[in-house]
């Protein structure tokens, strides 16, 4: 057997532990971590300086950032919310999303550019509800119409992408009625699991036996997460589906069935991040930017232009379909809604290595809209808080 190195992976850990700390030094310096922690993995994977290899390690951790991080941003989504008026909104926004992405993407398909478009045109109508959210809560948005409506429609958004690729490109294979079945046999099976948890949520005895466990050593709460995740992503992988469905859809079932931890235990959420974000999420950006061939697009020319493309792109994929807010919030958080919908780039990155792994996307394209994501980061929140700190 030959033997493991972690030298890579050492690395990695540490590009994730030092640029969030030298970005502290800078607190002027709005710029998010993570597209910062993907350029690092650019320059020092083989497209640019080869100072580190996409190893065994490496890919263990990677993949289990992705996992984690769609499951945070499934329990993020709040399934009671989708409802009534929000609801049709949020479907309103999409569907004008869904029609410019694909009108986007077949006219670049039409220019030569794209192979698949209809998989780069679900990707591009995804959000970042997981980056939205901190910033709603910091400008005192999160419980106003208007914060409530901007939730509903980016969950939408990001389940509607997630189901759709997996429906559409599941690298199972069997074609799409088979993918189907499958998809209905995994919400059969969350339908199940919610019923079940709800007749144990009224076992007392189990209720004050995870209450007393939770803040021990056995941190019961978060082991259960991990397993819910875990088994979900092992079912979804086992039936011929992408990992993508199962780590959200854990996600969102856990924040259905245990949706008053806010009350019986506040820092459940905290530590979930905790693991989350401080252990696996950083090696899988550092690990995508190590596999973006970033290389093509400083060579300039047809390749480079390709970034601004994909940035005007999302800002009218997810920009304009704002308008079904207007009424709601009027005109300047209009455009509010339209920045903070149009900031992707986690669901980017993780479409992208999928697409490329499947064979949907050359490395070339994966990069530019990439590169694309990390500016809609770095521009439109910051233009989002501007707008939102001089409303009237």
């Amino acid at each position: 057997m030959a033997e493991v190195s972690f030298a890579g992976l050492a690395i990695v850990a540490a590009v994730g532990f030092l640029v969030p700390l030298l970005l502290g030094f800078f607190p002027r310096l709005r710029v998010p971590s993570v597209v910062v922690e993907i350029a690092a993995g650019a320059m020092l994977g083989p497209s640019v300086l080869g100072w580190v290899q996409m190893d065994e390690p490496i890919r263990i951790f990677s993949r289990l950032g992705m996992a984690s991080l769609l499951f945070l941003a499934g329990l993020e989504m709040e399934l009671d919310r989708l409802r009534g008026g929000l609801l049709r909104t949020a479907l309103r926004g999409i569907s004008i999303s869904l029609a410019i992405s694909a009108a986007f993407c077949y006219t670049l398909q039409a220019f030569g550019v794209l192979q698949s478009p209809l998989f780069v045109a679900i990707m591009l109508s995804s959000s970042a509800i997981g980056i939205v959210i901190p910033l709603l809560k910091d400008a005192g948005e999160m419980g106003t119409p208007f914060g409530q409506a901007i939730i509903v429609g980016m969950s939408i958004a990001d389940f509607g992408t997630v189901l759709l690729l997996t429906l559409l490109f599941s690298a199972g294979g069997g074609g799409r009625l088979r993918t189907l079945v499958l998809l209905g046999m995994v919400t059969v099976l969350c339908v199940l699991i919610a019923a079940a948890a709800g007749r144990l949520g009224r076992w007392e005895r189990l209720s004050k036996t995870l209450e007393r466990l939770q803040d021990t050593t056995a941190m019961i709460r978060v082991r259960g997460a991990a397993m819910i995740l875990i088994l979900f992503v092992v079912l979804v992988e086992h039936i011929g589906l992408e990992l993508m469905l199962g780590a959200f859809a854990a996600g969102a079932l856990l924040g259905y069935v245990d949706h008053d931890w806010q009350s019986t235990h506040p820092q459940f959420q905290m530590r979930l991040q905790a693991v989350g974000f401080g252990v696996f999420i950083p090696a899988f950006f550092v690990a995508s930017g190590i596999q973006l061939d970033f290389s093509s697009l400083a060579a300039g020319g047809s390749t480079l232009a390709l970034v601004p493309v994909f940035f005007i792109g999302l800002l009218l994929i997810r920009g304009v379909p704002a308008v079904v807010y207007r009424k709601l919030a009027g005109p300047r958080l209009t455009v509010v809604a339209g920045l903070l919908q149009a900031t992707s780039l986690p669901l980017l990155v993780a479409g992208a290595r999928i697409g490329v792994e499947v064979g949907r996307m050359t490395e070339t394209t994966a990069a530019a809209i990439v590169s694309a994501g990390m500016l809609s980061m770095l521009l439109f929140p910051s233009a989002a808080l501007i707008l939102l700190q001089r409303k009237s």
